[in-house]
């Protein structure tokens, strides 16, 4: 009989993928090899190879895994039964205090996810695509003449390059965190939606 996995092979796993994007995020993908993976889990490189193919199914994992946590607090935040400006805000809430924790994955999703092979790429992408409808939808709903526009989507856009690059300023050691920001987001960004005046806009009133 084959043998089974042990009963810690999925925390095991787990801080696999954790390490590998911090030293991802840290390194970048290309600058990041297999033997600094396993010296920074505590393994040997074949027992690294237990748990993982090779580089690029470690990549796909890491970014699997964060769209996953992703689809899960839409969901999460949708199963609330909030409407309009309440859901939105939930959304932004959620998503910017959940990076605080994912600042690794978040980065090796942002840059890195263009390493990976056509296929596994498109399975990333369309992952991602969900969530962005996700917004787009709650967007909408705050501000229905948006979609009538074409504006909903490329406002979802610009709220994620607002939430997705905050790594890139927001330090751990800082005086801000990720909590004191999030009601920040929210407030600029639905702030300025409701405020928003634009031709399109009164081309579709």
């Amino acid at each position: 009989m084959p043998r089974g996995r042990s009963a810690t092979y999925a925390d095991q796993h787990e801080a696999i993928l954790a390490h590998a994007a911090e030293l991802f995020a840290a390194r970048g993908y290309p600058g990041t090899s297999m033997n600094e993976v396993a010296m920074a889990c505590g393994l040997t490189k074949p027992a690294l190879y237990h748990y993982v193919r090779d580089k690029e199914a470690l990549l796909l994992q890491i970014c699997q895994q964060h769209i996953a946590r992703l689809q899960a607090l839409v969901a999460s935040v949708q199963a609330q039964g909030l409407l309009g400006e309440a859901q939105l805000r939930a959304l932004i809430l959620a998503f910017v205090r959940a990076y605080a924790d994912a600042q690794g994955e978040h980065r090796v999703l942002t840059e890195d996810v263009r390493f990976l092979g056509e296929a596994e790429r498109s399975v990333v992408l369309d992952g991602q695509r969900q969530v962005v409808a996700a917004f787009a939808d709650a967007v909408a709903q705050v501000r229905p003449a948006l979609a009538a526009a074409s504006l909903h989507k490329p406002l979802t856009m610009l709220l994620f390059g607002m939430i997705n690059w905050m790594f890139t300023w927001l330090q751990p050691d800082g005086p801000l965190t990720h909590d004191d920001m999030a009601p920040v987001v929210a407030d600029l960004f639905v702030g300025g939606l409701l405020a928003l005046q634009t031709p399109a806009l009164q081309a579709s009133a």
